[in-house]
């Protein structure tokens, strides 16, 4: 029962949450709830938790509140908390059962009266990150009307973002990027009257220029909510802009920026925003494999392994390092295990099933991939959460044009290829667009053996560009193959050897056996076993030994400040336990 002491804390607590001094109502609440523990000293004690960025404690002290509220038959206050709770565990932890489950206890506690304000709040918690983006709109513009006529800015506000977000997953890029800018404007100049409408906005705003691959207007939003997070905190908002940020930076080419917003969404989110962190580390993850360094993708790997919050990308970037290592069934198996989850969340599906397909035709599964290929077609022109419906068309044509170069459809490969360089230059995509351009020269090469060469020249010059090593190697490789040389030089000192190799060759120097290699490197020891072979073979040695011998005097070189080309840099000693806030660009 409250007291007058506990009064007064309640309302310098409140006050203080007005204006953005969470540990002062922090404080304030704390000590009134040690007088005496009142649903509302608990739901505000979570509020300041959430923006502190203790989302474990943030959770506890809401669950609390949510049980008091339904003893005392407050149904306001325990609706409230149960939406608060369900909006916590989908972004914070990534678990849309929990929040489901807290939506519909809340849609029971109202019953089947006339809507109220309260069921659009439940409608827009629904509708965030539902994968049924045409039930999600439904639902978002019913708690938009509601929301303006019940004069709730806030509501409206957020309804408007999520509105635009949805827009531009639906293809309408230009419609939802207007709408979460108005959005934006409008709550940052406080419109409204409630401070985490400014997030929720933020992050919908930051989710559509990912999706839209708009870099310039996500760094412009960008240095907005940085100001914002400046003067009232908020670690959630601060990881997760720089976390989508560093997704449209990656997609960009802007690949060493993105290293650097990821390892810092890295730090940020490091004990407390679990689901963020989880999803900073596989994209960290994909960056790393996009750029050949596939040892320190294998760790980041590894620590995804331990988030139950490990997200899609998770799952994207473990199936990438097998396909990059050469484990078609591997990644085939990784993506198949949890197709079917993918699949009820819409994430990056077009992106999974081009990647299935990929892993299916290395094992010879051509029965599988055409399978794969139809499901891929029949997701064009919808929309999907986590990706465009005309960016799936570019997913969708290049499977086809794989699956017809298998078969020797050398005509249809080649129409098909055009059709994924061209999605992928008009979302200025241009790692993906380099791969359409290498795919193309295999496809017109039997009867334009010159336009091969011009096309695999201006994929070259886009993964050297970009730094996508294995990439490059292999299309220097395919132009060698052409008998076009000057393409990429072989690094000094290393007798031609690609980048893989040059990393097999380190660690012989290291005295590692082939299956400590294949563990290091997370290939398989076959793989292995034929890049020794390679390695034996360019450097014109007889046997691993002088291998060995070979690579430690690169190493000595290494390490007294010569040229070594480019041999990477391997640890003498047993690998420390990996610590996020180690990563560099």
């Amino acid at each position: 029962m409250a007291t007058p002491v506990v009064d007064v804390l309640i309302s310098r607590a409140g006050s203080a949450l007005q204006r953005g001094r969470w540990a002062e109502a922090r404080q304030a609440y704390t000590e009134a709830l040690q007088c005496s523990e009142i649903a509302a000293g608990w739901m505000g004690l979570s509020e300041a938790l959430w923006w502190l960025g203790e989302s474990h404690s943030c959770v506890d002290a809401a669950t609390r509140a949510y049980a008091i509220y339904a003893k005392e038959g407050d149904v306001e206050g325990a609706v409230g908390a149960a939406v608060f709770l369900a909006i916590t565990y989908k972004s914070n932890f990534d678990n849309a059962a929990v929040a489901g489950g807290w939506l519909s206890r809340a849609e029971r506690l109202l019953g089947t009266g006339a809507p109220g304000i309260l069921h659009a709040w439940i409608w827009l918690a629904r509708a965030y990150r539902d994968p049924d983006l045409e039930a999600a709109r439904r639902l978002t513009e019913q708690a938009l009307r509601l929301t303006r006529a019940h004069h709730d800015v806030d509501g409206e506000l957020v309804s408007l973002s999520q509105l635009g977000r949805i827009a531009v997953g639906r293809g309408d890029a230009s419609g939802g990027l207007a709408m979460v800018d108005e959005a934006m404007a409008a709550a940052l100049s406080g419109e409204g009257d409630r401070l985490d409408t400014v997030v929720y906005v933020c992050c919908d705003m930051l989710n559509a220029c990912e999706l839209a691959v708009d870099a310039a207007r996500a760094e412009q939003w960008c240095r907005v909510a940085d100001d914002f997070v400046r003067d009232y905190g908020c670690p959630f908002l601060y990881a997760e802009c720089r976390t989508l940020y560093g997704g449209v930076l990656v997609a960009t080419g802007r690949w060493s920026d993105a290293a650097r917003e990821l390892q810092v969404a890295l730090r940020a989110s490091a004990g407390t925003l679990p689901a963020l962190h989880a999803r900073a580390l596989g994209r960290l993850a994909g960056l790393r494999i996009r750029q050949g360094r596939l040892e320190e993708a294998g760790q980041l790997v590894v620590e995804l392994d331990q988030h139950l919050e490990s997200d899609a990308e998770g799952m994207l970037a473990r199936a990438a390092l097998h396909l990059a290592s050469g484990d078609g069934a591997a990644a085939s198996a990784v993506l198949a295990a949890r197709l079917d989850h993918l699949r009820s969340h819409g994430v990056q599906l077009g992106q999974a099933l081009e990647m299935l397909a990929c892993a299916q035709l290395a094992t010879g599964d051509l029965d599988a991939a055409t399978a794969t290929s139809r499901q891929l077609s029949a997701l064009v022109g919808h929309g999907l959460p986590g990706d465009r419906p005309d960016r799936v068309a570019g997913n969708a044509a290049t499977v086809a044009g794989l699956l017809a170069l298998a078969v020797g459809r050398a005509d249809r490969a080649r129409a098909e290829f055009t059709v994924a360089e061209r999605t992928w230059a008009a979302h200025r995509l241009p790692f993906e667009q380099a791969r359409a351009l290498a795919q193309l020269a295999r496809a017109v090469q039997p009867s334009h053996p010159q336009l091969a060469i011009e096309y695999a020249r201006r994929a070259l010059a886009v993964f050297e560009g970009l730094g996508a090593a294995l990439d490059a190697d292999e299309v220097a490789a395919y132009l060698r193959g052409l008998g076009v040389h000057g393409g990429r030089s072989a690094p000094r000192g290393t007798g031609g050897l690609t980048t893989r190799e040059r990393e097999v060759l380190a660690l012989l120097g290291h005295g590692l056996s082939n299956p400590e290699i294949a563990d290091r490197l997370f290939i398989s020891r076959k793989t292995v076993a034929h890049h020794v072979s390679n390695v034996l073979a360019k450097l014109g040695v007889r046997n691993r030994a002088e291998a060995a011998g070979y690579a430690v005097r690169l190493l000595s070189a290494e390490e007294a400040g010569l040229e070594m080309g480019h041999l990477p840099h391997v640890r003498r000693s047993a690998p420390a336990e990996h610590d996020p806030h180690e990563h560099r660009a």
